[in-house]
Formats: C-alpha cells, structure tokens, sequence
C-alpha cells in the first residue's frame, strides 16, 4: 500500500471514528490479521489501530518504514495530546463540537434553529419559549444569528454553575476573590486537608489562568473552576495514584488482580480467542493469566476453551503477548496459571516456549539459596513470571541433588478436572496425568493441590501449594467459615474462578471472597459488569499495580475476624459516610440517532464490603436534563469496616416501562476518598472515562462512636 493510498484509507475510516474511541496506536505487525496474512520481511511498514469497543482492529500497512513511524508517532501525539487535556479543555472542545455539528450551513452563525437543534445535542430539553428567550438575550445585535462575542455570551450562560457560584462566593472574601488565605480556609475547612499557606499557593499558581490575579496570589472563580476539575479536585486521592503500600509483604498478603479465562474477548462457547485478550487484561495491570493448554497441529500447544467452538490460538503466541505486555503498567510479578490438557510431548514445547520467550525474567528456582518458609515479596519478584501449575514433586528437591521423581503422573484434582463442564464427562477424581518434568520444574511458588479443608491443608501442605476454588465452594466457605479462611490464606494463597455453567461469561460477586483474605479472585475481564467495576475499583489505588495489601486483621495470625459476626477487634473503625449528590454536567446522550431523546437522570450511591456495610440509597430523577441535572440530595451510610469497603456511583436514565439504561457510574475504596466538595469521573461499561461528563458532590466522613 502506497503512503498516498495509506492516507486516503485512514481519512476514509477515521472520518467515522472518534480519537477517544481509540484504545492504542501498535507498530509492527502485532494483531493476529497482520501476523496471518503478512510476512515478517514487512514487520516495519505494519501498525494497527486498537479500537475501545469490540470493533476490529484496524491494520494498516505503509509504503515505508519512515511514512509507518510517522503515522504512528502522529496518532500517538493526537491520542496523548487530547488525554492529556484538563477536563475543563475537554468539555469545551466537547461543546464547540456540538456547535459545529448544529451549524448546518457552516457560517460560523447560529440561528433559533440551530440554536434548538444544539440544545438537543447536549442533552436539554427546554420549550421553545426558554429558547427563544436565551436567543434574543443573547442576540444584542438584532440580526436574528449570534455570532463572535454574542456565541461567547450564550456559552457562558450556558455553562454557569450555581452551585459552583454559591461556593466561591462563601470563600471569595478578598474583593471578590479568593484570596491564598480564603483559599487555604476553604481547603481546611471544607475540603479537610492538612495544607499549609504553601500549599494553596502553588494552586493559585498551578491553575490561576488570569496573570493579574496570580500576580495579586488571588484565584478568580475560572482558576478555581480549573481546581475543581484537575486531581487535586477530584474526589480519588491523587497519593493513591502512586504505589504508597508496603510492598516487602509475602505475596500471600496482597489481593492479586487476576482474570479469568484470558485468552476469551466474548463468551465461551464461541467467542474469539485472541492474544489481544492478554494485553486489555495485562494494560489493566492484571497479575495473573490464565492458559487453556490443548494439544494442536504440527506439535504446537494451542489455547482454547476445550470442547467448545471458541477459536484457538497458539500457546508461542500468547506468551510472546504477556513477554511484550506484562510490564508496561505495573512492575510488579505476573502468574501465568496454566490449566493444562496436553500430552507430555506438547507440555515440553510449552515449557521450551516459555523458557526461552521469557528468558531471564521467568523464575525457575526459588530465590535465595536455602529453602524458603515463606512467599518472597512483590519487590522482590518485580519483572519475574511465576507458574502456577501442577509438579511432580517437593519444591525442596531444587536445593538437592536427587531431583529424580518416582512417578511421572499427577492427580487431576484440580480446575483442569472440574471445568469439564460443557455437556462432556466429569473425569474420576482419581484420575491421574501424566506431566513432563520441564514443566513441572517451571512450578515453584505456586504448585496446584486439591482442597481437602483447612484442617488438612494447614497439617499436609507447604506455603507454596495452593488450591483453585469453584466460585460456589469459595462463597460456601466465605459464609460459613470465614475466620478460617482468612487465616488459611495468611500462609497460602488461593485461587477463585468462575462456575463453568456461566457460559456467558458473566461473573460472580467477589467482595465476599475479598473480606475472606482470597488473593486471586479470577474474573472475566472481557465481561463489562458492576463485578468487573469493583474489581477494577479494588486495584485503583496503590499505583494501579495490580497488588493491594490486605488490612492487617487479615494478615495477624492472632486475628479472630469474621465479616458476619463483627466484634470488637480492630476491623471495627466505625465511620459515618455523608454524601451529598450535587449536580452532574454533560453527560452522554444514550441514543445518539435520535435528537430528540434526553436522559431523565438519576444517581445511585452504592457500598460494597462486609454484609452490614452494604447499602443502597438513590436520587430522585430529573426530566430531560442531561447536562447540567441538579439534585440536592443527602444520603447518610454507616461503615463499619472501612478498609474492606468500596463506594460505587452510578448515573441511570430513569425510564417507568423499562430497566434504566447506565449513563456511567465511578467505583473506589472507601479509604481512597477524599472529602469535601468533589468531582467525581464517569465511565462507560468498559471502563473508559467519558471525556467531558462528570458527578459533582460533597463528601464528609465522621467517627460513628
């Protein structure tokens, strides 16, 4: 394909195509079309275009190694530059797109009609007699259009915000503005942070956009707008966007962002396998993968969900995929978990694959030289891969000199037996494997054992055999016996996963599994649900690393926690969470096709943790008002355990015949709040920021004894 050719195919396509629908720019010949139809003598001309969505991705292939990188490079700059806009930039340019589309004719003047037309495309619905009113307020000129300054005025009444007005106003005590010590009193008083006069100052001087002002060290109402939307402002704490735990823990102490699955981008009866699966999961900073291993043709490995119609993939292929990806959003240590059906010949090319792809970074002994008692840490492990998978034998024999095994085989007591679900036999739990031992000789902190109870588990087995639980053995026990769960996972670690009869890949609640102490509740990342948003929640903070330590009575072997039965003992941190829901601005219309469709918004405020922290309570709906909705509204919870609880908002489209359509929704933990008045981020079903819409409320924590 020539560069002109390029150039026109990109126009063509793009013209339909949002830049904030694009999810990565990728040189090379890395998607699986390109891989398949190309050679790797053109590996330098190849890029693809990774959609959000589930669309295809896009390849592309230029004349030249130079026009490929500069496309590459110029949508990247493009991507970067409109992410890294304030929010305040992006909902102007969201505005002014809207104009532009309203401006039928292109004459850079808006008449009534367009004017009502443009309304309609933020999402307000208002009679003909309030627009005609805002039009000739605005047209002072009396020439039947606003333009220039008339377009200027009609956009500032536009997006005037009371609420923002009623709040500086209370503040701004210097001439009308805020001065550094009004400013400070508002972040002392309000806002609840422990700031200095410094502080306050490098706000003013951070987001002050009028020079005068600045000089003057006052912030006018537009800088302290620009506060307001910018992460200082937003109501996640910017100190838990950087890691800031300990992470010197054994790696049985954290909660593990871990997926289910991987390999799938839809359900598993006959959705695509992809390599592509790996790296959302991974670019999510999910730490541990799981490979469906199945003998494929000309001797290689392929991953698939067996005995279904999904689409295979080569086993070299995906490991290629977590060798590139892995690291690129966290450091920290992946498990590869490995649910294997191959024959010992297949098994040897896995583990000559992953030896030599992963090279170095895959760990092939226990680190130190003698044999460990405990889990190393994350530090220790940063930028190693780990094997979870079945061995032959004692992790001690890496420390002797007879590594020699008795039996080749291994029980099948494990997922690899109980996920034989779709309409095929149950194997015999005694059933035996066989298992070649370049394998089994990859397995070293994490072995898979079958679970016998916690009796059993604590006499029979070592720190490094852990055990993978079906979701509904894992939620009985969480319900039944929590306090010795918790404490079964103070020196294993645990895997959950989801029911095989879940073939659409939905997903299980894993709060309850979290309060137990389970480290890796495995999720269908390819799933958008309220499970993946609290999944993604949980590992928000803590640098996004996909590690979050546990609370320290799930670590002290003296704790007698049970998230049923809370008493007196240090979990119990009774708070009371007041929030107040403000006003929301510019969200989505849910059906773009029709103009004349408006959101009725309402928001729901949501808490996750232990079963008497769990509540709901939600707004009443505003009529056909989807850009700038007010409520007013107070909720009062009370929390009584704040390390294991999550808040979760959620924005729907009020409809009375029908389920409400999600607008967006935000989820976090409960610790990583920040008080006072606050913004607050709106996602899509996917997990992507919607760029211009946003919560707006107040939020004040008190002690509840």
């Amino acid at each position: 394909m020539t560069s002109s050719c390029l150039s026109v195919s990109l126009s063509l396509t793009m013209c339909a195509v949002s830049i904030d629908d694009i999810e990565a720019v990728r040189s090379g010949r890395q998607s699986e079309g390109l891989q398949k139809h190309t050679d790797s003598i053109v590996e330098e001309l190849c890029f693809s275009i990774i959609f959000k969505d589930r669309r295809k991705t896009l390849d592309l292939m230029a004349n030249s190694a130079e026009d490929a990188s500069r496309w590459v490079s110029g949508l990247n700059k493009v991507i970067t530059n409109m992410r890294s806009l304030s929010r305040q930039k992006t909902s102007e340019h969201w505005i002014f797109n809207c104009m532009r589309k309203a401006d039928k004719n292109k004459d850079n003047k808006m008449t009534l009609k367009e004017l009502k037309h443009f309304l309609h495309q933020i999402n307000i619905q208002v009679d003909d007699t309030y627009a005609e009113m805002l039009f000739t307020k605005c047209d002072e000129s009396n020439s039947g259009t606003l333009e220039g300054s008339e377009i200027k005025h009609f956009y500032e009444l536009l997006t005037s915000r009371e609420e923002i007005n009623v709040i500086y106003g209370k503040y701004a005590q210097t001439e009308g503005l805020m001065s550094a010590a009004n400013l400070l009193n508002f972040l002392l008083n309000e806002q609840r942070e422990s700031v200095s006069m410094e502080h306050a100052l490098k706000l003013i001087e951070k987001y002050e956009l009028d020079e005068t002002a600045k000089q003057r060290k006052h912030m006018t109402k537009d800088g302290f707008l620009m506060y307001l939307h910018q992460e200082e402002g937003l109501i996640f704490n910017p100190a838990h966007k950087e890691v800031y735990q300990d992470m010197s823990q054994p790696l049985n102490h954290y909660f593990i962002s871990s997926s289910h699955n991987t390999y799938l981008m839809e359900d598993q009866l006959k959705g695509p396998s992809s390599t592509e699966a790996y790296i959302r999961a991974l670019m999510k900073s999910c730490r541990c993968v799981e490979l469906d291993c199945w003998d494929g043709p000309n001797g290689e490995p392929v991953i698939y969900h067996g005995y279904t119609l999904t689409s295979k993939i080569l086993f070299k292929d995906v490991i290629k995929a977590i060798k590139e990806y892995s690291f690129k959003t966290s450091e920290y240590p992946v498990i590869i978990s490995l649910e294997n059906h191959c024959t010992v010949e297949q098994q040897k090319v896995m583990a000559a694959h992953m030896s030599s792809i992963l090279g170095d970074a895959l760990l092939k002994q226990p680190l130190g030289d003698q044999m460990p008692t405990n889990f190393p840490s994350p530090e220790e492990l940063k930028g190693r891969f780990l094997v979870k998978g079945k061995r032959l034998n004692k992790l001690d024999t890496a420390f002797n000199n007879n590594s020699a095994v008795e039996d080749d085989s291994v029980s099948e007591e494990d997922e690899a037996a109980d996920s034989k679900e779709n309409g095929q036999k149950p194997k015999d739990k005694k059933s035996k494997m066989k298992l070649a031992k370049e394998l089994s000789e990859l397995v070293v902190y994490c072995k898979s054992v079958h679970f016998s109870g916690f009796e059993h588990a604590r006499d029979s087995h070592a720190f490094y055999e852990m055990a993978s639980f079906k979701e509904g053995k894992a939620l009985s026990l969480a319900d039944t016996s929590a306090t010795a769960y918790v404490h079964h996972n103070m020196d294993k670690l645990s895997r959950i996963y989801p029911a095989g009869s879940r073939t659409d890949s939905s997903n299980y609640n894993p709060v309850p599994l979290w309060n137990a102490g389970c480290q890796i509740v495995a999720l269908n990342f390819q799933t958008p649900c309220k499970e993946m948003d609290l999944n993604q929640a949980r590992f928000l903070p803590n640098g996004m690393s996909g590690y979050v330590l546990k609370p320290d009575f799930q670590r002290d072997p003296s704790s007698q926690f049970d998230p049923k039965s809370l008493q007196k003992g240090p979990w119990l941190r009774k708070q009371r969470l007041h929030i107040m829901v403000i006003s929301a601005q510019q969200l989505p219309k849910l059906n773009k096709d029709k103009c004349t469709s408006i959101v009725d918004p309402l928001v729901r405020v949501e808490i996750y943790g232990v079963p008497a922290d769990v509540a709901t309570k939600e707004t009443h709906h505003i009529e056909n008002n989807g850009f700038n909705p007010m409520w007013n509204e107070n909720f009062q919870f009370e929390v009584n355990v704040p390390e294991l609880a999550m808040v979760r908002f959620v924005l729907e489209d009020y409809d009375s015949t029908s389920q409400n359509d999600r607008i967006g929704q935000y989820c976090l933990p409960f610790t990583s709040l920040q008080r006072g008045y606050r913004h607050v981020p709106l996602l899509t079903k996917r997990g992507d920021i919607i760029p211009s819409a946003g919560l707006f409320v107040h939020v004040m924590v008190v002690d509840a004894e």
